[in-house]
């Protein structure tokens, strides 16, 4: 990875630099920074180029400004006709090129969405990281998984939506109804107790609600059982009446911060030298609906007020590209310059459909709220400080006991799992700066181990494959780690030492040895041990770490088992052979969806034909074990 490490610039360069900008015209444009090697490290953009590039090069600046001023070693330019175009191109060219000092969002397929299947003749609602191009609505993204699951349980209960597997129209009337419809938390479908347009007045008023329409959503109700209730239909009144109340109780529950129809996303910045962090309220009919946090490093610029065109205008841009609704008011904490909050609120009014308008209160109930979102971010910020402090306590100690050179910010923590010679897997955790980045971690499935398991040989292996991607991965597996853990003793130490020096590789190596408890005990080398169970910082890291790993790596091995087992138990049907119960795995996912699923569904499957599906079909209503 290129090192962007601040050199001072030459006088030469300096001087090419101030006579470039000053060449500059004074007109709505983007810049794009580059360093020494043309790598782009920073984009921005200015209603007049000229005067906003030229200071990059004149007078003094805070620490992370002169650091990125500092290393741009040239830079290019782009006209636009308006400051709108001009944050619209900034914003498409910071994704692009995810330049060191710009503020960076994480990746828009990363976040939850809800997905509400408006193709289906019933539709329901999911979660999905992944925006297709098919007939359903999206609402979100959400701050988190375990906010779309809580939304999408609200929804389910309080309407009576169903969430269960069954699917409709196909299974009403095939069995009985699940303890949700006698709880009276489901409309039941499945029993046929509800009819296709009482359905879609749900669906209607679960749109109303995720669109933020929590009281528009309570009035359609109100008419609905208004309606049922003159034309006799008291069942379908006593729904609406339940869900009108477990609505207006989600209420009660939440923080309220307005009237009942008052919305609005709140924007605060906190900033300290360590790094800076932003929190966003999303209020939603008076109430703190969700929020969400953003720590930037700290190299992002994240200037405000001033003359200057702020970089968080672009972090605001870039926050609303992927959502499904924007309010008509977005507050923000901090101000912005004047012409810059205009040509944001045009973006994103063309963007929302409607008039959206962003402002920076100066008194009043909305400037409160700007406080209140203030704090939060000072304090998540100051959370986030504590943490790092306590992880690199935690990661020196560890460097001093072990001896390293170095400290260890990438740790790769390696295990064996086997169930007999057949499943024999090894897991690879990483820790990154003391916490887990599950994105890298990786299976391995051995193959160089035949007959009885050898988790020598099988450790061997994993080592030296995963050695032999430093040069040609990308991502995560092509960085070098600064100390390898192996769950075993001195044997597997000796074993993966020896495979290192093999392949020219020098990093550090340790095994974590546990006691007759199966207890973490000691960290081990060839010859040396370690005594870390009384040491208050190292013994909770590495405890930490080794239940992990083996967590990791058994769940691995048990899915691989798990699944040859269906598919064997597949092969027993007649005429099915390992790809046919392959190929029914992939489309069905497991038996019990596949019991679910008439023999004329099965038939559909590539490759099958009528007489299979019967057979199929035969066999797993005979045997009901998964």
């Amino acid at each position: 990875m290129e090192s962007l490490a601040h050199t001072p610039q030459s006088e030469q360069v300096l001087s090419h630099l101030r006579s470039k900008a000053a060449a500059l015209p004074r007109v709505p444009g983007v810049y794009i920074m580059r360093a020494p090697s043309g790598k782009v490290i920073y984009v921005g953009k200015s209603r007049s180029l000229r005067d906003r590039v030229s200071q990059y090069f004149h007078g003094a600046h805070d620490v992370k400004t002169a650091r990125m001023a500092g290393s741009v070693h040239d830079f290019d330019f782009i006209v636009c006709d308006t400051e709108m175009e001009a944050l619209a191109l900034e914003n498409r060219l910071i994704k692009q090129y995810s330049p060191k000092y710009n503020i960076r969002l994480k990746d828009a397929k990363s976040y939850p969405y809800i997905r509400l299947s408006m193709g289906d003749e019933y539709p329901r609602l999911s979660m999905t990281r992944s925006r297709a191009g098919d007939d359903s609505l999206y609402f979100g993204p959400y701050s988190g998984v375990s906010t779309v699951f809580s939304i999408i349980h609200t929804l389910e209960s309080t309407l009576g939506l169903p969430s269960c597997k069954r699917v409709f129209p196909r299974d009403i009337g095939r069995e009985r109804p699940c303890v949700y419809r006698q709880m009276g938390k489901c409309v039941g479908v499945c029993a046929g107790d509800v009819d296709k347009e009482e359905y879609a007045a749900l669906v209607r008023c679960a749109i109303q609600i995720l669109r933020g329409g929590t009281k528009d959503a309570i009035a359609d109700l109100e008419t609905r059982m208004s309606d049922a209730s003159e034309n006799l239909r008291f069942e379908e009144a006593a729904r609406c009446r339940d869900s009108i109340a477990a609505l207006r109780r989600l209420g009660e529950k939440q923080k309220a911060v307005g009237a009942p129809d008052f919305e609005c996303d709140v924007i605060a910045l906190a900033r300290d030298e360590a790094g800076d962090c932003a929190s966003v309220f999303y209020v939603r009919g008076g109430y703190i609906a969700d929020s969400e946090q953003f720590l930037f490093a700290p190299d992002a610029i994240t200037e405000d007020g001033g003359d200057a065109d702020s970089p968080m205008s672009a972090f605001i841009l870039g926050l609303y590209q992927s959502r499904e609704y924007i309010p008509r008011e977005i507050l923000l904490s901090f101000p912005l310059p004047e012409e810059e909050m205009a040509a944001l609120s045009a973006c994103l009014s063309e963007r929302a459909g409607h008039r959206t308008v962003v402002r920076t209160p100066q008194r009043g109930d909305a400037r409160q709220l700007c406080l209140m979102a203030e704090k939060d971010a000072a304090q998540h910020r100051e959370n986030q400080r504590r943490r790092e402090e306590g992880d690199m306590k935690v990661l020196v100690r560890l460097a001093s006991l072990l001896e390293l050179e170095t400290v260890p910010e990438r740790i790769e923590v390696y295990d064996i799992s086997n169930l007999g010679a057949e499943h024999i897997t090894a897991g690879m955790i990483v820790a990154e700066n003391g916490r887990f980045k599950k994105s890298d971690y990786r299976y391995f499935k051995i193959r160089s181990v035949t007959g009885a398991p050898d988790d020598y040989a099988s450790m061997r292996e994993v080592i030296l494959r995963r050695i032999a991607h430093l040069e040609d991965a990308s991502g995560g597996y092509s960085i070098r780690p600064d100390l390898i853990l192996l769950d075993g003793g001195k044997g597997h130490v000796s074993v993966v030492r020896e495979a290192l020096r093999e392949a020219g590789v020098d990093i550090p190596v340790y095994g974590l040895a546990k006691d007759e408890h199966h207890k973490t005990r000691t960290v081990v080398g060839e010859e040396e041990e370690i005594q870390i169970a009384r040491d208050p910082l190292v013994f909770p890291f590495l405890y930490k770490l080794q239940e992990e790993v083996h967590r990791f790596t058994v769940s691995g091995m048990s899915a691989a088992k798990r699944k040859t087992l269906r598919t064997s138990s597949l092969e027993k049907v007649k005429g099915i052979g390992p790809a046919k119960a392959k190929t029914l795995l992939s489309h069905f996912g497991t038996l019990a969806n596949m019991r679910l699923a008439s023999a004329a569904d099965i038939e559909e499957v590539r490759g099958l034909s009528r007489a299979d599906a019967e057979n199929i079909y035969e066999f797993l209503h005979k045997n009901t074990s998964d």
